[in-house]
């Protein structure tokens, strides 16, 4: 089930922050691009990503940067790992960020945005502690606002592809299927020592409680009925 737009005719303000936030990630993704070979790129995203056996240690492992290992926390919801988890996630944002964007306003949507994608990493790295393998990807944030999206606006119409048909189905159905086939996916992963898809199912269920939990707790912004 790909999802290709939403109804936006209740959205008032542009979705400054989610398009900024695209763009943020398409030049981090070129900047990856530019690292050259595949060993530099892959030595860029130890540095900079999330290797849980770090926070497990709770020290930086080699290759080093001047930046705490924590840091990665902020820097890995800005990379992916190729041109597909890229669009997927960017698809995603879009569609889903700007109304909830709309919702809470500006700067409660960055903020709950960012906090979502360090639950996200939070929740992966509690469930791989030992590994070495990076995670990136905006995903854990983007489903923190999926979560909040499934909670602030349930019957909104959602225009897919599901089994190469067009049709629109509310956004309970398609956000819901998504969080099913998340935890499904999770399931199958128990067990084995690394990620044998290399998804972090548990980042995307972990943003995406947290996005669901926000929504409940902050409700609309100020000034909105």
């Amino acid at each position: 089930m790909i999802p290709l737009g939403d109804d936006n005719s209740q959205r008032v303000h542009p979705p400054i922050v989610t398009i900024t936030l695209i763009v943020i990630n398409v030049l981090v993704f070129f900047l990856e691009l530019g690292q050259g070979s595949d060993a530099q790129m892959q030595m860029f995203f130890q540095k900079w990503c999330v290797i849980p056996r770090e926070y497990a240690l709770r020290t930086d492992l080699p290759p080093l940067v001047p930046v705490p290992y924590w840091f990665t926390l902020f820097t890995s919801m800005f990379m992916h790992g190729g041109w597909m988890h890229i669009i997927g996630n960017m698809l995603y944002l879009y569609i889903f960020g700007d109304n909830v964007e709309d919702h809470w306003g500006h700067l409660r949507f960055l903020v709950i945005y960012i906090l979502c994608g360090i639950a996200a990493s939070l929740s992966f790295i509690a469930f791989n502690l030992h590994s070495t393998l990076p995670s990136l990807g905006a995903s854990g944030a983007i489903a923190g606002i999926l979560g909040a999206y499934l909670v602030l606006f349930p019957k909104n119409q959602v225009r897919v592809i599901a089994f190469r048909f067009f049709t629109t189905l509310p956004a309970y159905v398609v956000l819901g299927f998504w969080f099913v086939l998340q935890l499904i996916s999770q399931i199958g992963e128990i067990g084995h020592t690394a990620q044998t898809s290399g998804v972090a199912y548990m980042a995307h269920i972990g943003g995406f409680i947290t996005g669901v939990i926000f929504a409940l707790v902050v409700g609309r912004r100020p000034g909105t009925t």
